[in-house]
């Protein structure tokens, strides 16, 4: 169950996902240099409009895609407060596929594999980049790319899985739907 796992935040502290429960919870992987680094703000927009009705995000930076988030804790956290004035918390940074990935990753991609990208400039792209390194890349639950979000409603299970290239409306209805 979600409520199993810690995640660390920015600050090095421990973050019990069970002080979550009652809440709905956005887990997303962020980069501070990639093409949907932009996505900051529609994610600061919904955490603004939906924390007081029991929204939670957890921001986990990583490092794993094109090296997007090469920058410290600190740096990152400066970047996203500075760029996009974000007011939600973050995590440390940390791996979300492989043998280093976070515990809560290896559960959240049991729970919610990887169904295809969203019709999106950056479709094809990434579809070619994948096929070209892994016949069998579209099987598989891992993280494709950063900003992969995650939904968790009130009761813990894993409700949604939202690709990078998915309109960040169907993230709010989906987050307005749990709340």
């Amino acid at each position: 169950m979600i409520y199993d796992y810690e995640v660390t935040t920015g600050k090095g502290e421990t973050l019990k996902l069970s002080d979550y429960k009652g809440k709905v919870i956005l887990v997303v992987n962020t980069a501070t240099g990639c093409g949907f680094t932009p996505q900051y703000e529609p994610i600061e927009k919904l955490y603004k409009e939906y924390h007081d009705q029991g929204l939670e995000i957890l921001d986990i930076p990583c490092n794993q895609f094109g090296g997007q988030a090469p920058g410290s804790d600190e740096e990152i956290h400066e970047f996203c407060t500075l760029h996009y004035n974000t007011t939600f918390p973050q995590m440390k940074k940390a791996d979300v596929n492989g043998e280093n990935e976070l515990p809560l990753y290896t559960y959240l991609k049991s729970q919610k594999g990887f169904e295809g990208f969203d019709e999106h400039e950056y479709k094809a792209l990434l579809e070619k980049m994948f096929s070209d390194a892994d016949p069998d890349w579209d099987k598989k639950p891992d993280i494709k790319w950063n900003f992969t979000k995650f939904i968790i409603d009130r009761e813990g299970n894993v409700i949604a899985r939202f690709e990078p290239t998915a309109d960040m409306s169907k993230v709010e209805e989906c987050v307005k739907a749990l709340l």
